[in-house]
């Protein structure tokens, strides 16, 4: 897959209809010729930066990071004398910069011969045996009868009165009384909360 790249940085800035006495017009299959760092950057910067937000994970980060490896780049730009190798060369600036950043990075851990575990907070349920009550609670219902396992749900789940329960299935208060009294004597005979209680 090949990129498209401007013939000429002067070429593409100057005005349709015209070309610049000093533009060239580089045949196909050659590298670009950049005459200024400046007209380098301004075709090759979208494609750096793809480069340098796949470094790193934030947008912001990556300009930096692109914006540090362009000035290393300036500095040695008379040096390079492949025009081929540009980008190659400021890729790699973008790779030993975010190599230097992860190496200086201020490390906040420390190993200790101890762990600081916090101290358990008296009352305070390991939330794994809370997940495991709760589903347990929660199969025992399922083995209710469907009104029973409806009553239940309603005043306890929904936090519904008794009167309020009664009014959404239509019975009497006194039946949704009697039928949650037996779905928790039953909750209460389940063998698989007797095991978590």
């Amino acid at each position: 897959m090949t990129t498209p790249v401007c013939t000429s940085a002067s070429a593409a800035a100057a005005p349709a209809g015209q070309t610049l006495p000093h533009a060239r017009v580089r045949p196909s299959g050659t590298a670009p010729a950049y005459p200024s760092f400046a007209s380098y950057v301004r075709a090759r910067q979208p494609v750096l930066l793809r480069t340098a937000r796949s470094l790193t994970a934030n947008p912001s980060d990556a300009e930096d990071l692109l914006q540090t490896a362009l000035a290393k780049t300036y500095v040695a730009w008379d040096r390079i004398e492949d025009q081929r190798a540009l980008d190659g060369y400021v890729r790699r600036a973008l790779l030993n910069t975010r190599t230097s950043q992860w190496r200086k990075r201020k490390v906040d851990e420390f190993s200790c011969d101890e762990l600081p575990e916090p101290e358990p907070v008296p009352g305070d349920d390991d939330p794994a045996e809370r997940q495991a009550l709760h589903d347990a609670v929660w199969r025992a219902i399922m083995k209710l009868p469907a009104r029973q396992r409806a009553m239940v749900v309603l005043r306890y789940y929904e936090d519904l009165s008794e009167a309020q329960t009664a009014e959404v299935l239509g019975v009497s208060v006194g039946t949704v009384k009697s039928a949650v009294s037996r779905a928790l004597g039953k909750l209460r005979d389940d063998p698989e909360l007797g095991l978590v209680r």
